[in-house]
């Protein structure tokens, strides 16, 4: 089998933060796949064929892609941020078993800038210290599971990185995390809003848990929230690396 596929992560908008890895294999690609607005990123050129596809189909377009790569064609998954956080390294991986032939395949995962860091050193370093990151989309998992992993987090003092917050079809999921943040942590607690980081749209405030609200959020939207001991200095927010 001589084609190959590449799972790459385009970075969080700004085209200056995709790495030249991922550039060199846009540039010998023979397909590029992936979620709509994301192909849409990739110029059109002589010898490539772009597949879009929507955002509710990642195992069908893992397995898509596979086997282009298999009948010899140079394969470009397309994700945005890094392909292995909440995006298509995991689909593909999860396409390849039971496929034996698959996994002889020529693959590489190539990592990008995600929105999170992207987001986080727009405000300053809130990811200082222990962090995780929480998707709040419950398409791939029950709502119950969102709502325990965040109590969790909270409740150990991970500073903690919401994607996908709120959407058209679920504007009231944010509110019931807001609501269990308020039930864990104190009124004072820093939260970043990121909206559309490194584009023109950008957007970025600051508020305390307090003052948040449910439409300061939206699926454009990473959101930051703070541990016990991030604080602001000057413009910034950060969380200090010593153990609290």
């Amino acid at each position: 089998m001589n084609g190959w596929l590449c799972i790459a992560g385009l970075g969080p908008g700004d085209e200056q933060l995709i790495t030249p890895e991922v550039s060199a294999a846009l540039a010998d690609a023979t397909d590029v796949v992936g979620y709509i607005p994301y192909v849409r990123r990739i110029a059109p050129r002589e010898g490539l064929t772009l597949h879009a596809s929507d955002n509710r189909v990642e195992l069908d377009r893992a397995r898509a892609a596979l086997q282009m790569a298999a009948a010899g064609r140079k394969v470009v998954v397309v994700s945005s941020g890094d392909p292995g956080v909440f995006a298509m390294a995991a689909a593909v991986m999860e396409a390849l078993e039971g496929e034996p032939e698959w996994q002889r395949l020529n693959i590489r995962v190539l990592p990008g800038i995600t929105a999170m860091l992207a987001a986080a050193a727009k405000a300053g370093a809130p990811l200082g210290h222990d962090f995780c990151a929480i998707n709040l989309s419950d398409n791939l998992k029950p709502a119950a599971l969102i709502e325990a992993r965040v109590r969790a987090a909270a409740g150990v003092d991970f500073a903690m990185a919401f994607y996908n917050p709120r959407s058209a079809s679920r504007p009231e999921t944010f509110g019931r995390i807001l609501g269990v943040l308020r039930e864990v942590c104190e009124p004072g607690r820093l939260m970043i809003f990121a909206r559309a980081v490194s584009t023109p749209e950008e957007h970025i405030q600051t508020v305390t848990l307090a003052e948040a609200t449910t439409d300061m959020a939206d699926m454009r939207t990473v959101v930051i929230v703070g541990n016990s001991a991030t604080r602001r200095v000057g413009p910034f927010v950060y969380t200090p690396r010593s153990a609290v």
